[in-house]
């Protein structure tokens, strides 16, 4: 049926992505005909997901009225279950961030006091805004996977982190009284980037997350691609040496055994003399200790620098790889692992894309790095529920709003 989720989705994106846009070009962009974007637009309109601007466009006839997203339509909720903190942050529909709040992560071993620390952090947040709850599209709990879309829950998360029982996002959502979905943190920060840039809909777009682990993201005609169980784009588990290390994941040699910031960490505490004069204790956190090792090697620091360039060419040859299974036209780096030595590893990544990437000859790959990579994913999963909300079709299906 032409008006349809599928239409509908793809008319949000269209104005999103492109306006301010008038009906007419609507018509031109997605083939469908004049009444039928009219009635999509009309109850776009009506539901206070989309407004006139005010202004039109002269044209030897009628004047076109132009249309853009309503930022104030709904707000999404985003909460980042990392090792030691839990970060949420709220956003506006077209992407805007509206708040942030940071807190210490409860106890690992007690799952009761995580869903307790998630509910409570939601509560605090929504209510230090003043938000109604009627304007809010729901809640998005998002960490390193495997994660268990359909049940709501994370399946295995790394050791020391806080760890929520199953069924995380049916009892949050009976205790808060919204939608509550639970994602993956590099999917989270796929969508959030895409949908935050206003990227087109027509881009092969990629992400390239790095946090404790190693993840990625592609979003093909507007949707982000999740595979047959939500989990796609592990790339921190491809191989890069064979016979090489064993991983949780029971491969040997995988990416985030050799680059991922806990590995380089480890490996710092153990050369002589470098954690000791960077001042890198054994108590401290992995993000803490990474962020001063990455600063070391901005500054010149000769053995930090030589870890972060090996895990830069590392990064940038599983670049090569997702660009070369997907043809991206389009790659962002995210993650608290880019939050300090970003530059570098983009540097190293444009580098080699532009010499091995297959169709090199053909087009380049724009290469970026996330305008706020420490907080990506926490966006992002404002960003999952919005777009599950608004652009219904496009983004995952959210309990509650069918």
């Amino acid at each position: 049926m032409a008006t349809g989720p599928g239409s509908r989705a793809l008319v949000v994106d269209l104005i999103r992505s492109s306006g301010p846009i008038s009906r007419v070009e609507l018509v031109k962009s997605t083939g469908l005909t004049q009444p039928t974007i009219s009635n999509i637009v009309r109850r776009l309109i009506e539901d206070g997901v989309v407004r006139e601007t005010g202004d039109t466009v002269a044209t030897r006839g009628k004047p076109r009225s132009l249309l853009v997203i309503n930022s104030h339509a709904a707000y999404g909720v985003g909460i980042h279950l990392a090792t030691d903190a839990l970060t949420c942050v709220v956003t506006d529909t077209r992407g805007g961030t509206v708040g942030r709040l940071l807190v210490a992560a409860p106890p690992a071993e007690d799952p009761g006091a995580v869903t307790e620390a998630l509910a409570g952090l939601y509560r605090d947040v929504v209510a230090g805004l003043g938000l109604p709850a009627r304007g809010i599209a729901g809640l998005a709990v998002v960490g390193p996977g495997p994660v268990d879309v359909a049940q709501g829950s994370f399946l295995t998360l790394p050791d020391r982190s806080p760890a929520p029982g199953p069924a995380l996002a049916p009892a949050l959502a009976a205790a808060l009284g919204v939608p509550v979905l639970v994602d993956s943190d590099a999917s989270a920060a796929t969508v959030g980037e895409f949908w935050g840039r206003q990227v087109s809909r027509a881009r092969t777009f990629g992400c390239l997350y790095m946090n404790s682990g190693i993840g990625s993201g592609v979003v093909l005609d507007g949707a982000l691609h999740r595979g047959a169980s939500s989990n796609a784009g592990k790339l921190g588990h491809t191989a890069v040496v064979r016979g090489g290390r064993e991983c949780p994941c029971g491969n040997r040699g995988c990416l985030e055994q050799y680059a991922a910031p806990r590995v380089l960490v480890e490996r710092a505490r153990v050369l002589p003399g470098l954690a000791r004069r960077l001042r890198i204790a054994e108590g401290d956190p992995v993000d803490r200790a990474f962020d001063v090792l990455a600063r070391a090697a901005l500054y010149g620091d000769g053995a930090a620098r030589a870890l972060l360039d090996e895990s830069a060419e590392l990064l940038a040859e599983a670049a090569v790889t997702l660009t070369n299974l997907w043809d991206l036209d389009t790659l962002v780096l995210a993650g608290p692992g880019f939050a300090v030595a970003g530059s570098l590893y983009v540097s190293a990544i444009r580098e080699r894309l532009a010499a091995s990437a297959f169709t090199r000859e053909v087009h380049e790959v724009a290469v970026d790095l996330s305008s706020n990579p420490r907080d990506a994913a926490a966006i992002g999963g404002a960003a999952l529920v919005l777009q599950g909300s608004v652009a219904p079709g496009h983004g995952p299906r959210v309990p509650g709003r069918e």
